[in-house]
């Protein structure tokens, strides 16, 4: 199985990341692939700490975890609303499943994707040990197929729906105002929002603003001589000074120290 062409939005400071960790993503089986955005694998072997930092996609994950002198364990990590944060050392194991957009609820259709939103809740049925102990690759990204198969995903017509309108967000760079891609999409604001709640897990405004900061991020990580001007009017802002406030509240530094120095 390929590996997806390596996709950095969202990870701060990428370069950083991967000098530290080993960091690969893996297409899930086929039958999987309308859910998932991918599995996503990090191995490290750390003489010294190390933070990772992530803007968080509006995705839910879950997440198989082993960490040193710890039990593996596995839990539903909800769409994080603010920077997210790890400290590494020593040696450990992450085995990641990034849903879709939307793909989610198919897996656990009795409740609203609002309600895993900013939480990470241990997911104890899980068998972590089994998905984590092999040191082949491939073994692993079959125990993650397994064990998302063995869910049964039931099709659901609103599932495919939200993640159409997600996907429109992020491709369409002309979507700023939900009002207006609301009618654009023959429905009101009102009812794309309570779609969005029970199948996302955040309001449609929410995952534009998003994806709008995950672009000026990696901006910020491949230009060093950014017209912050210029993507504020691409991404949609009145001025420079709203994208810099919203790039701020998130990454926690602005813009332009991001470029000078890279990691908050």
């Amino acid at each position: 199985m390929a590996a997806p062409r390596r996709d950095t939005r969202g990870i701060v400071d990428a370069a950083e990341l991967f000098a530290h960790v080993d960091f690969r993503r893996r297409e899930p089986a086929e039958p999987l692939r309308p859910y998932l955005e991918h599995y996503w694998l990090i191995d490290w072997d750390l003489t010294r700490p190390y933070a990772s930092h992530v803007v968080p996609h509006p995705s839910v994950n879950i997440v198989f975890q082993q960490y040193e002198d710890q039990e593996p364990f596995a839990e539903i990590a909800g769409i994080g609303l603010e920077l997210f944060t790890r400290k590494l050392e020593g040696k450990g194991r992450v085995c990641g499943i990034q849903f879709r957009p939307g793909g989610f609820r198919p897996f656990f259709p009795d409740r609203s994707v609002s309600e895993w939103t900013g939480k990470r809740i241990v997911l104890p049925e899980a068998d972590a040990r089994t998905v984590l102990a092999p040191d082949d690759e491939d073994a692993r990204v079959t125990a993650l197929d397994t064990f998302l198969l063995g869910l049964a995903p039931l099709p659901d017509p609103r599932a495919d729906l939200a993640m159409a309108l997600v996907d429109r967000i992020r491709t369409d760079r002309t979507i700023r105002r939900v009002t207006d891609f609301a009618r654009s999409e023959g429905m009101s604001v009102r009812v794309m929002q309570r779609l969005f709640a029970a199948y996302v897990g955040v309001g449609p405004k929410w995952v534009v603003l998003r994806y709008r900061i995950h672009e000026a991020l990696e901006r910020a990580e491949t230009e060093r001589a950014v017209d912050w001007a210029g993507l504020a009017a691409d991404l949609g802002y009145a001025d420079q000074a709203h994208l810099v406030r919203d790039f701020t509240a998130t990454v926690g530094v602005p813009p332009t120290a991001y470029v000078r120095h890279g990691t908050p």
